[in-house]
């Protein structure tokens, strides 16, 4: 006797994994997450484009993000540019109590003025 289904869909879910024991089904389910979890951002990341951080403008929060930077550095960075006007280069970075020529050199292309 042949099975006549009522739509091809049922057709289709009755001969693959849908029709597999839910162990199965849950093992499918588990690698296609996996799988997501890694390429989605590999590929979201090929269209995005760093922009560097502006030194003269950016938050306490948002100097926390640079390499090297952390909370205390980032608010003596807002501190001094407060006090002594913007920061023009790099080097001019070296003003602040605690950085020096390695953090300078983790910023490079990290910052813009």
């Amino acid at each position: 006797m042949t099975t006549v289904y009522a739509s091809p869909v049922r057709s289709f879910l009755s001969s693959t994994p849908f029709s597999a024991s839910p162990a199965v089904r849950w093992a499918g389910v588990a690698i296609a997450a996996l799988w997501l979890a890694v390429a989605l951002p590999a590929n979201a990341q090929d269209g995005m484009e760093i922009v560097p951080i502006n030194i003269n403008e950016a938050s306490v929060e948002v100097l926390t993000e640079l390499p090297g930077i952390g909370p205390s550095k980032a608010q003596t960075i807002v501190t001094d540019r407060e006090a002594n006007g913007p920061f023009s280069s790099l080097e001019d970075l070296t003003r602040v109590s605690g950085i020096g020529d390695t953090t300078v050199a983790q910023l490079e292309g990290e910052v813009s003025f």
